[in-house]
C-alpha cells in the first residue's frame, strides 16, 4: 500500500492551494480517507474525512475554508484549502482507514507554509 501525497508549498496569508493524495495497493473506494497536519511542538490533528458514502467532516478550524473530496476511479484524494491562515502551516499527511478501521495507512507528508 502506498499513498503519495503532493500540492504542498509556500503561499501568503489568504491565498490557496490544492493538496492531492494518490493511493496504490488496496481497494480505495472502501476505504474512509483523512486528512491530517502536524504544525511544530503540536500534536497531528485531524483535518478532515471523507468516507466511502463522501461523508464529509471537518475540523472546527477549517470549517468554510477547506474541502475534501475523493475521485475513486482515480484511487485519489484531494484537499481544497482556501483562504489560509498562518495558523495552518504544517506538515499535512494523508490518510486511509479500511472499513471498521482494522487496518491503517500513512502517506509522507507534504510541508504547507503560509506566510503572513
Amino acid at each position: 500500500v502506498q499513498l503519495q501525497a503532493s500540492g504542498g508549498g509556500l503561499v501568503q496569508s489568504g491565498g490557496s492551494l490544492r493538496l492531492s493524495c494518490a493511493a496504490s495497493g488496496m481497494i480505495f473506494r472502501l476505504n474512509v480517507m483523512n486528512w491530517y497536519r502536524q504544525a511544530p511542538e503540536k500534536q497531528r490533528e485531524l483535518v478532515a474525512t471523507i468516507s466511502s458514502g463522501f461523508r464529509r467532516n471537518y475540523a472546527d478550524s477549517v470549517k468554510g475554508r477547506f474541502t475534501i473530496s475523493r475521485d475513486n476511479a482515480k484511487g485519489s484524494v484531494y484537499l481544497q484549502m482556501s483562504s489560509l491562515k498562518p495558523e495552518d502551516t504544517a506538515v499535512y499527511y494523508c490518510n486511509a482507514k479500511t472499513p471498521r478501521g482494522t487496518y491503517e495507512y500513512w502517506g509522507q507528508g507534504t510541508q504547507v507554509t503560509v506566510s503572513s
